[in-house]
């Protein structure tokens, strides 16, 4: 479970870092849907996927960081509902971005659960 947890999370820190960037070089209004987010805001979240994807893989430098990867998990997964709620909310047809959303979080979901309750960083050897 533990390897498993490792490939997860390395996977979303290295997804969410392609989304931060890819925040920076494309605007909110890339996708439709997503425009009734205000630029400051779009630009604020590429900040914190950073820090989510730092915070994800922290604690392969320092097991006393392990407490970061499930608060990245469940940031990225919150923003993924977020990006679901506004698209949705936006009366678009198109529901291929939310099915991917969707996967994304639930992936985050797991990561944060597996960290909190099945395979603590905790409780690996220092």
């Amino acid at each position: 479970m533990n390897i498993l947890l490792w490939i997860l999370q390395i996977l979303l820190a290295l997804h969410t870092v392609t989304g931060a960037l890819w925040k920076y070089m494309n605007s909110e209004q890339t996708v439709p849907s997503l425009s009734a987010i205000p630029h400051g805001l779009w630009m604020a979240l590429g900040v914190v996927e950073l820090l989510c994807a730092l915070g994800l893989v922290a604690p392969m430098i320092r097991k006393r960081l392990g407490f970061a990867a499930p608060i990245g998990a469940i940031l990225i997964g919150a923003e993924m509902l977020m990006f679901t709620t506004v698209h949705i909310a936006s009366g678009t047809k198109d529901y291929g971005p939310v099915a991917y959303w969707l996967v994304v979080a639930a992936l985050c979901a797991f990561v944060a659960y597996g960290r909190l309750v099945l395979r603590p960083h905790a409780a690996e050897e220092e």
